[in-house]
């Protein structure tokens, strides 16, 4: 793009911008998912772990964990030319569950990222989603050295409605990324034509 025309000629695309939130538990690697995929360098807001945030910050199974998003990781994706999703990391600590209000106004969807050797800590985003009817896709970040479950044994762990999808991804990996993005937004605007197919009849 140069001076707001493109180089072959054609007028700019103006494109359609998306807002996908990344939530799930504590160390379950939204920051990472953030940073893998993001075209531009990530905003984030990690602070170091402390001695006084131990009696509520359990690090049970990921005790390597030395930092913690205290607000949001803020990341951006072309996916066309004229589709931009950005990405809105949620903090995972409970006491910084009173932003994700304030965060998901406008999301489109949402990726509950999950880590099955702490399945239960992403109980809450599931449940955050469903009772305010945002579309989301639970990704399974599938940590070295984790047990590997098949989908169904974890979808039924999870007790997710048969609509939900549910895929397997490295948020480590750009491509892994890029296709649960792709997942959601794919299963958000379907949600959303049935919806409003709904309304009309």
């Amino acid at each position: 793009m140069i001076f707001g025309r493109s180089e072959r000629g054609k007028p700019p695309v103006e494109p359609v911008t998306l807002k996908i939130l990344v939530a799930g538990g504590f160390g379950v690697g939204k920051t990472t998912l953030v940073g893998a995929v993001s075209e531009i360098r990530p905003l984030r807001t990690e602070e170091l772990l402390t001695e006084a945030g131990r009696p509520v910050d359990d690090t049970s199974g990921v005790e390597g964990k030395r930092t913690t998003t205290v607000a949001m990781d803020f990341g951006r994706i072309t996916l066309r030319e004229d589709l931009v999703l950005y990405l809105f990391g949620t903090p995972g600590q409970e006491r910084f569950w009173f932003m994700w209000d304030e965060l998901s106004e406008g999301a489109l969807g949402a990726v509950v990222l999950a880590d099955t050797r702490r399945l239960e800590d992403c109980f809450a985003a599931v449940d955050y989603f469903e009772r305010r009817s945002i579309p989301f896709l639970v990704g399974v970040n599938c940590f070295e050295g984790a047990d590997r479950y098949p989908a169904e044994a974890i979808r039924q762990a999870l007790d997710l409605d048969d609509g939900v999808p549910l895929l397997l991804c490295d948020a480590r990996d750009r491509e892994s990324v890029k296709e649960i993005l792709i997942g959601v937004v794919q299963h958000a605007m379907a949600y959303q034509a049935d919806r409003r197919q709904t309304v009309t009849t």
